[in-house]
C-alpha cells in the first residue's frame, strides 16, 4: 500500500515534472521553428520577387526593338513634340513619314529633318478624315515598305473657363485625339499583324489622367485616348504589337504659339505660356522624345513624363477628394470668362493673345523652343502689332 502509494506520489511528481519538461522542451523547439518558418517565409519572397525581375528583364531584353532602317509614321510630326520625335527616331537611323495639315509648315520640317540626313516622307493630311489617313499609312508603305512603328502624336488644345466652351470645341478635341489614333491605328494593324510585329504609341497627356480646369474638352478628349489606349495594348498584344501610352506634364515645345484661348485669352494666355516655359514646371521637347524613344524601344506600357506629373497623378490616386477640392480652389484663381478683354466663345491663337506678361523674361524658354520647334517660322517676330493683332482677333 505505501509502496504503492509512493510509487503513485512518485509517478505524479515524475509525471508532473516530466509535463513540465515536455512544456518546456516544445517551446525551446517550437519557436527557433517559428523563426525558421517566417525566414524562409522571406527567403521565399525575395526569391520570387527576384525571379519575377529577372523574368521581367528577359522579357524587356527580348522585346527590344531597333529602329534601324524601320518605318515609323509620325501624326503631328511638322512641329513641336512631332517633329522633335521625328528628328530622334532618324537619329537612331528609322526612316519616317510626317503628316500634317499646314503644307508650308510640313515642308519645313521635312526640309528641317533631310538637312539632318534623314529619309523622310511628307504628306498633307488631316487625321480627322478617314480617307486621308489610309491614303498617307499606304503611301508611306509604298515608299518604305512597311509600317513598323505608329505614333500618334497630332494635338489640339482649347484653353478657357467651361462657360465659353461650346459642343464644337469639345467635337473637334474628340476628333483630333480620338478618333484620329483610330483611325490610324485601325490603317497600320493589317500590315503589322502580316508580320506579327508593331508599336503603337499614343502620346497622351496628364490631362488624360488628371482633370485640369480650363481645359476641359482637352482633358475629356484625352481620357478617352489613355482608354483606347490601355485596352488596345490587351489586345493587341497576342499580334506581337506592343502599344505605350504616353502622359507627358508640361514640355517646353513652344506649342502655347499655336494654342486656342477663349474668355480673357490675354490672360489665359499668359498663365498657360509662364507655366509651359518655367523649368519648376515643365521639361524640354527634347529629353521628353528621348524617353518615348526608349519606352517605344523597349515596349513599355506605359511612361509617365517629369517629376511633377508623377508626382500630381500618385496624389490624385492617393487622395481624391482633397485633390478635387484643390482643383476647385485653383479654378478660382484662374481668368473668369467675363471681361472688358473677354471675346467669349470666340477663338484667338496664342500669337494673338500677347500682353506684358507674355512673351516676357518668364517665357524666353518656351519662346526659343517655338522657333527651334517650328512652333512659328524662323525670324518671326516674338510680338504682333496690335493692329494685328485687333484684326485677328476679329476674325478668330
Amino acid at each position: 500500500m505505501l509502496v504503492r502509494r509512493d510509487g503513485e506520489l512518485g509517478e505524479g511528481d515524475n509525471g508532473h515534472e516530466a509535463g513540465q519538461g515536455v512544456t518546456e522542451s516544445s517551446e525551446m523547439t517550437t519557436k527557433p521553428r517559428g523563426a525558421n518558418g517566417g525566414m524562409n517565409g522571406l527567403l521565399w519572397a525575395a526569391a520570387g520577387l527576384g525571379g519575377a525581375l529577372l523574368a521581367r528583364a528577359l522579357v524587356n531584353q527580348w522585346r527590344k526593338f531597333d529602329f534601324r532602317d524601320k518605318s515609323v509614321l509620325i501624326t503631328g510630326g511638322s512641329r513641336g513634340l512631332g517633329l522633335v520625335l521625328a528628328r530622334e527616331f532618324a537619329r537612331d537611323g528609322a526612316r519616317v513619314s510626317i503628316c500634317s495639315r499646314d503644307p508650308e509648315e510640313l515642308e519645313r520640317a521635312r526640309l528641317d529633318l533631310a538637312a539632318r540626313g534623314a529619309d523622310v516622307f511628307a504628306f498633307p493630311c488631316d487625321i480627322t478624315e478617314r480617307a486621308q489617313v489610309q491614303e498617307w499609312v499606304r503611301l508611306s508603305v509604298d515608299r518604305f515598305g512597311s509600317a513598323d512603328v505608329l505614333v500618334n502624336n497630332a494635338g489640339i488644345i482649347q484653353v478657357g473657363p467651361v462657360e465659353v466652351m461650346t459642343l464644337a470645341d469639345f467635337d473637334e478635341a474628340m476628333k483630333v485625339h480620338f478618333w484620329g489614333p483610330l483611325y490610324a491605328t485601325i490603317a497600320v494593324l493589317p500590315e503589322m499583324r502580316r508580320r506579327g510585329a508593331g508599336r503603337i504609341v499614343n502620346v497622351t497627356s496628364i490631362g488624360g489622367k488628371i482633370g485640369v480646369p480650363h481645359l476641359v474638352p482637352y482633358c475629356a478628349s484625352k481620357f478617352a485616348l489613355v482608354g483606347l489606349s490601355e485596352s488596345l495594348r490587351a489586345e493587341l498584344l497576342k499580334d506581337g504589337i506592343l502599344v505605350t501610352t504616353v502622359c507627358p506634364g508640361l514640355m517646353r515645345t513652344g506649342s502655347p504659339r499655336n494654342a486656342l484661348f477663349k474668355g480673357r485669352h490675354r490672360a489665359e494666355y499668359a498663365w498657360f505660356s509662364i507655366s509651359d516655359s518655367l523649368p519648376v514646371t515643365s521639361m524640354m521637347a527634347e529629353r521628353a522624345a528621348r524617353q518615348i524613344v526608349a519606352a517605344c524601344r523597349r515596349g513599355e506600357a506605359e511612361v509617365i513624363l517629369s517629376t511633377q506629373a508623377v508626382v500630381a497623378i500618385r496624389f490624385r490616386q492617393l487622395f481624391p477628394e482633397l485633390f478635387a477640392d484643390m482643383s476647385g480652389l485653383v479654378n478660382m484663381l484662374l481668368p473668369g470668362a467675363r471681361g472688358e478683354d473677354s471675346i467669349g466663345a470666340r477663338r484667338a491663337k496664342g500669337r494673338e493673345s500677347e500682353s506684358g506678361w507674355s512673351p516676357s523674361v518668364l517665357t524666353t524658354l518656351t519662346e526659343s523652343a517655338a522657333e527651334r520647334n517650328n512652333e512659328v517660322a524662323r525670324g518671326e517676330a516674338a510680338r504682333p502689332s496690335d493692329s494685328s493683332y485687333k484684326s485677328k482677333a476679329r476674325g478668330a
